[in-house]
């Protein structure tokens, strides 16, 4: 099969629910979505929204974050696990990760006695009290964990998480509470064997669902690939051998890039949908630092043109735009980046810094687009009034403001 460029790229954005932005509704929106791509990436980080809600922002017309803390919390239709690194994901999808819960059990890594001589009283507590953090837990002894020194009581409550015995119950903030996964999963889906009789059969759904999570992936490594428990270069070569051989991926030939890309033959409707549909009017979105359109970064500039790092791990002086960056997608292409504020007491979101990608043409059609987009962004945030900075970003974007 082959693809030119601009098809690839529009494919990839209908596959991201991006073409066109906001088209996806309510909670069935965003489970459709969670079916498409597998997972969504989540980090702590809120300056405007942790990252799992700027991505859904983009694709969920009306999206508030209270649509999201319902379907994991109280519905239970998604939950918060491993995938892409910490993650977002459905249910259903539980099963799968039995192989991963099973070599965390047989091997848990640092302080392992002392952790697990713990478990049976930290499960008690749960059961009998219902669900905790682990400040809610006196145990203060502290030991040598992953993340660095922590302490026991958070230790062993991560234990019985990554074991497969409790579950994310809720959140307050940042701070997680864990409750049994007996008490608030469905038994049926607990019994559930592992859908995987070998190993080889596991690589191959993780690579279909990588492949998925993206839309085209090419068998490179990259940030599309990055997760705790990654199977390695020579397991994804020999997965996607196989499944090419049962026509389950598509090699595709695409414009401009040097090597074959990957679709998965479930995706080829979607596809052809997508190419054989009318072009739709032109639309803008906020992409989140860790959306999935973007987990590969060297494709995205491949394909798009579009180098973007986050720059927020890295030191003042060596960042090329700013602390905490969006990326703007006007249509198929990429068009500014900008770095946002969020005034909570005074309900307003401020433009501190904006730059134009190289060679875009500022249309009446796209400043309606941007300001359509910044309208539905003000309304995600729950807060009313836009201001623009007093630098270069007013020069460049001081009609966003206006009525």
């Amino acid at each position: 099969m082959k693809l030119s460029n601009r098809e690839a790229r529009r494919f990839i954005l209908s596959q991201q629910g991006l073409w066109t932005p906001r088209q996806l509704e309510g909670k069935a929106g965003i489970l459709d979505y969670l079916e498409r791509v597998g997972c969504i990436q989540y980090d702590p980080l809120d300056v405007v929204g942790r990252n799992p809600e700027l991505v859904l922002q983009a694709r969920v017309a009306d999206y508030r974050p209270a649509l999201l803390e319902s379907l994991l919390y109280e519905d239970r239709a998604l939950l918060d696990g491993w995938d892409k690194n910490m993650s977002i994901y459905r249910v259903e999808d539980w099963p799968h990760w039995e192989r991963r819960r099973q070599a965390y059990r047989q091997n848990p890594g640092r302080s392992k006695e002392t952790v697990e001589a713990a478990l049976p009283y930290v499960l008690q507590e749960v059961a009998e009290r219902g669900p905790l953090s682990s400040l809610e837990i006196e145990m203060e002894k502290r030991v040598d964990w992953p993340w660095g020194p922590a302490r026991l009581a958070r230790a062993a409550l991560e234990n019985a998480y990554f074991r497969g015995e409790m579950i994310i119950h809720h959140k307050v903030h940042t701070r997680k509470v864990y409750g049994l996964a007996e008490r608030h999963l469905p038994q049926a889906l607990l019994a559930t064997p592992d859908p995987h009789a070998t190993t080889e059969a596991y690589h191959d759904w993780y690579v279909q669902r990588r492949v998925g999570s993206v839309g085209l992936l090419w068998d490179r490594g990259g940030g599309a690939w990055l997760a705790m428990g990654a199977i390695k270069s020579p397991e994804r070569k020999a997965a996607l051998a196989r499944l090419q051989a049962r026509e389950e991926v598509i090699p595709v030939e695409v414009e401009g890039i040097g090597r074959p890309l990957y679709l998965r033959a479930q995706d080829r409707p979607r596809l052809e949908a997508t190419l054989a549909g009318p072009e739709p009017a032109s639309q803008a979105a906020i992409i989140a630092p860790l959306d999935n359109l973007i987990w590969d970064r060297t494709l995205i500039q491949e394909l798009f043109g579009f180098q973007y790092v986050w720059e927020v791990y890295k030191p003042v002086a060596e960042r090329q735009y700013g602390y905490y960056v969006l990326p703007v997608l006007y249509g198929d292409r990429f068009v500014a980046r900008f770095e946002p504020e969020q005034d909570r007491e005074s309900a307003t979101l401020r433009i501190k810094q904006w730059w134009w990608e190289p060679e875009v043409t500022v249309t009446d059609e796209m400043r309606a687009a941007l300001k359509a987009a910044f309208a539905a962004f003000l309304r995600y945030l729950q807060i009313g009034e836009l201001e623009v900075g007093e630098t270069a970003a007013a020069e460049a974007v001081a009609w966003l403001a206006s009525a």
